[in-house]
């Protein structure tokens, strides 16, 4: 079964790309959580700064 892909429109033109280091043994803790999910790591990035952002009272604009 393929991954959970993010499906949110992108509006005009493309996404930006967004570049992040992140230390070997968070980046496999990270990939352990979102393979158990079905999820790409990507789209449960996005989905969490989209919450943090509800948190916060702003309504994500993508």
């Amino acid at each position: 079964m393929p991954k959970t892909k993010d499906r949110t429109p992108r509006g005009e033109g493309k996404s930006a790309a967004f570049q992040l280091r992140i230390p070997p043994q968070l980046h496999q803790q990270l990939r352990e959580l979102t393979e158990a999910e079905n999820v790409t790591l990507g789209c449960w990035l996005k989905e969490l700064a989209r919450r943090e952002l509800r948190r916060r009272g702003i309504i994500p604009q993508g």
